[in-house]
């Protein structure tokens, strides 16, 4: 039976896929817990350890110190322990992406100059530390400001003259300020318009096999740029999700990332695709089930099949379903309360699921300053028009009440 450490965020949303994914496939567990080692009994795996996956300079002894017996690979559940994940696996000399090509992709700036480097299409762009308002302005607006380290679009802010620059810069300097314990300065650069998609694939000795292709069909223009829906397979021609493909398997190779799934993220206009960023992880939240429609199992038992040297799902069909996600948006920072008409929205026709994430109580927040999201929605349809409509329908059967803050 395979053996192997996974590092378990405190609140990820893909916790019990991947714990459910292990089970199906015989594998044993070793589970590492983000901070708190008594939630790993709700997850029902014994609470081995606890660590801070945001210092893995304390995190790694403390783990190797704990580990009694050898593990065949080492995997993180989301973009927090993928740092310490590639250090434990350079230390335990398991096969696997070396740190310094993981933070070159998990790093904005880095991942900007290294398409520089190898001739990839790229918008300008300038490093820039506090309010340099002239550095920050040099490559032209419409700009965008961004946190260098952080996902899910938190601190993401587009700006279009120097006023707004000003405080996109201000605000995302404090953004980054509480997310991360040691400060960045901040990537500026000049806004790529165009369609947005995604693609996720799995990576076996540099060669990437491509397992989705989403489109995004909601505009994201700015200022902010939440996410919402996710729809495949892409209806882009088949010769620019080759072009997108073809660039995410060259940058992550120049990188050193060779191994494992990747998710990454494209802008496509007139004069081809422009990656936007890639990280070394499947794709986020819940949203990995979406493959379960089309390949015949999800994101979490991909990962976990590629890490243990499983055999992974056939190619979906051209002329198979379609299915998509949407990523229940947060409408307005407060105290989250409840959704109603989920019962409505689980009966539009070829939704496949609704899952409400987030907590009863909890402060909620869109981006740039939130990262996460109240829930899921899945559609499963004959057409990707279908699949996207469904979900829009579902959508609009839904109520959310959310307590606004009052200020002090």
């Amino acid at each position: 039976m395979p053996r192997l450490l996974l590092l378990l965020p405190a609140a990820g949303y893909a916790n019990q896929d991947f714990i459910a994914a292990a089970a199906r496939l015989d594998i044993e567990l070793v589970a590492c817990a983000d901070y708190c080692h008594r939630l790993a009994s709700g997850w029902g795996l014994p609470p081995l350890m606890s660590v801070p996956f945001d210092q893995p300079e304390i995190a790694l002894p403390q783990v190797l110190e704990a580990l009694e017996q050898p593990v065949d690979a080492v995997l993180a559940v989301d973009d927090h322990g993928q740092a310490l994940a590639a250090q434990l696996r350079a230390a335990l000399k398991l096969p696997g992406n070396p740190p310094d090509a993981v933070a070159t992709l998990t790093d904005k700036l880095r991942f900007r100059r290294l398409q520089q480097v190898i001739g990839l299409p790229h918008p300008a762009f300038a490093r820039v530390h506090e309010e340099a308002l002239e550095a920050a302005a040099a490559p032209g607006f419409p700009l965008v400001v961004k946190a260098r380290r952080l996902n899910a679009s938190r601190g993401v802010i587009r700006a279009n003259d120097v006023n707004q620059l000003l405080r996109a810069l201000r605000q995302v300097q404090r953004i980054q300020a509480r997310a991360q314990r040691d400060a960045d300065d901040l990537l500026v650069e000049r806004f790529i318009p165009g369609v947005e998609v995604a693609l996720d694939g799995v990576l076996s000795g540099g060669v990437l096999r491509v397992l989705a292709v989403f489109d995004k069909p909601d505009p994201l223009d700015g200022p902010y740029f939440e996410e919402t829906l996710y729809i495949t397979p892409s209806r882009l021609p088949d010769a620019t999700q080759c072009e997108f493909a073809a660039a995410a398997e060259r940058v992550c190779v120049a990188a050193g990332v060779t191994e494992g799934v990747i998710h990454a993220e494209a802008r496509v206009n007139d004069a081809g695709v422009w990656l936007l960023e890639i990280a070394p992880r499947g794709i986020g939240g819940l949203c990995g089930r979406v493959l379960a429609a089309t390949l015949g199992m999800d994101s979490a038992e991909i990962v976990l099949r590629h890490a243990v040297g499983l055999p992974l799902p056939l190619p979906a069909p051209a002329n198979g379903s379609a299915a998509g996600v949407m990523m229940i948006p947060i409408p307005a920072s407060g105290i989250f309360h409840g959704v109603d008409g989920q019962d409505e929205a689980r009966a539009v026709p070829d939704i496949s699921g609704v899952e409400i994430t987030a907590p009863p109580g909890q402060l909620v927040a869109p981006p740039p300053e939130g990262a996460g999201y109240l829930g899921f929605i899945f559609s499963h349809a004959a057409t990707p028009q279908q699949a996207e409509a469904a979900l829009r329908a579902a959508h609009a059967a839904l109520g959310v009440r959310i307590q606004p803050l009052v200020e002090p």
